[in-house]
């Protein structure tokens, strides 16, 4: 049963995962503390849901001004969840 859900995932996640790794440059203190996953995860979660099997079922459905609009979500949520993990992180640390 399991083979039937194995190819379904989030459009949003290689996006999301390639920009925190592009990112993640620029925040030392979370590459350290290996907590990029914690940034993709919380940029995911501000992210609508978007579920498919394969890559071309979504793009094929979306126009040019949608995946432009796709594309800024996804830099918004990221840039979002690097300085909402990094805060967090040093207010953490201060305790």
């Amino acid at each position: 049963m399991s083979t039937l859900f194995e190819s379904i995932h989030n459009h949003h996640e290689q996006a999301v995962f390639d920009a925190v790794r592009t990112g993640a440059a620029h925040y030392p203190l979370l590459v350290e503390r290996q907590l990029l996953a914690d940034v993709a995860c919380v940029a995911l979660n501000r992210l609508p849901a978007r579920y498919i099997r394969h890559e071309v079922d979504f793009s094929f459905y979306l126009s040019e001004q949608e995946r432009a609009r796709s594309d800024r979500d996804i830099d918004e949520s990221v840039q979002f969840a690097f300085n909402y993990v990094q805060a967090r992180t040093v207010m953490l640390a201060r305790s």
